[in-house]
């Protein structure tokens, strides 16, 4: 509880205090005779009068109770009141930039006006690990009330670079299976709390729905970051799935475009390419402009379905895409942002997930020569023609 709601409660307490005496001396005063025909009715009933008058008090300080309850309820410890927050939002892939416009939009809605009740330095890095500390750094230095991250990597160096410090953590598209992000979901633990992203489940959906719309593939190429903590919690789930399915998973961890670029290039001179689908689980490389692009060419110059995340760059665009809504995940992180600012610890609030939905592209599937199932088509959030 801050000062300030503290503070009110005693001044409340005081007013009270004088309210009720001064309340008790008016009643007697105005209602003397209303009073005097009580007393008659005591002494025929050989009742004391301070019995009476006892009465007439407790039921003025039940009155009075009720004005404090009541008037503690509607104010409420509003300390956003006469101070400007800063929120230090940090992206670490251009892909999910859209979660700082939720968030700000959400954050208007709760009524923080930009420029007087808060104010936002917004940075993107485009997964940079160097420059991601270096910014962090500044935020610390700064002393911003609070820090918005998002993807998982990002988060994870804010949860370790502010441990000391008592700045508020908010994370959003993070993955929280086998990253150590936060204690548990219900006490997220110290400064941090945010919105879960759903890798594991994510990556399952976009699996199945790969094989909805290419039923005779059975050896799906996996590119993926080196590194990325979030991908062997995704691999664990997927290779039991695609076992049971008879589909084989050709990993490929890569460091970027060039990477990409270079195998594809070495797999089109042995003349076989060994796989028939490039699938995407989630993870920043494959929504890299560069890298996408790079596999995006190779998948249509040898009619390959392509497809996990929805991408489009120029004239190239994946076949589906399973996600996040990432502008709601931003108003979710600005309700978290909200309850910190109002005096709740960010550990103690419990982590939500974002809800996912899918995306299709039927121009791309048009491309590709793939026909897209009537029942997948149904269940499409979005189509894009």
């Amino acid at each position: 509880m801050k000062p300030g709601f503290l503070e009110l409660i005693r001044l409340l307490m005081s007013f009270v205090d004088v309210l009720y005496l001064n309340s008790i001396k008016l009643i007697i005063k105005l209602n003397s005779a209303f009073i005097k025909n009580w007393y008659k009715i005591a002494e025929n009933l050989k009742i004391d009068r301070e019995i009476i008058m006892s009465f007439f008090k407790i039921k003025i300080f039940y009155l009075f109770t009720l004005f404090v309850f009541f008037s503690l309820l509607c104010c409420g410890p509003t300390d956003k009141q006469n101070k400007q927050f800063k929120v230090g939002i940090l992206c670490g892939l251009d892909y999910t930039a859209e979660v700082s416009s939720g968030f700000k939009t959400k954050m208007t809605a709760l009524g923080y006006k930009e420029k007087e009740d808060i104010s936002y330095d917004f940075y993107s890095t485009n997964f940079n690990p160097q420059q991601e500390q270096q910014i962090i750094k500044n935020f610390i230095r700064d002393k911003v009330d609070m820090i918005l991250t998002f993807p998982t990597e990002v988060s994870m160096t804010a949860k370790n670079m502010t441990r000391e410090t008592d700045i508020p953590v908010i994370f959003a598209v993070a993955n929280i299976e086998e990253t150590n992000l936060i204690d548990n979901v219900t006490k997220p633990g110290k400064n941090i709390t945010g919105i879960r992203f759903p890798g594991p489940d994510l990556a399952i959906k976009r699996f199945e729905v790969m094989r909805e719309l290419a039923p005779k593939a059975r050896r799906y190429w996996l590119p993926y970051q080196r590194g990325y903590p979030i991908i062997d919690s995704q691999l664990k789930v997927i290779y039991p799935v695609a076992q049971s399915a008879g589909i084989t998973i050709v990993e490929f961890p890569a460091d970027d475009a060039k990477g990409i670029r270079a195998e594809l290039e070495r797999i089109k001179q042995t003349g076989s390419i060994g796989f028939d689908a490039i699938f995407f689980i989630p993870e920043p490389l494959s929504c890299i402009d560069e890298a996408f692009l790079v596999m995006a060419e190779f998948a249509y110059e040898h009619k390959l379905p392509i497809g996990g995340a929805l991408i489009q760059v120029g004239d190239y665009g994946s076949l589906y895409g399973i996600n996040v809504d990432l502008q709601k995940t931003g108003e979710q992180a600005a309700i978290l942002a909200d309850k910190i600012f109002r005096g709740t610890p960010a550990g103690s609030i419990p982590v939500v997930s974002s809800e996912s939905y899918l995306e299709i592209n039927y121009k791309a599937a048009q491309d590709l020569g793939v026909t897209i199932p009537e029942g997948l088509i149904s269940r499409a959030d979005r189509i894009i023609r």
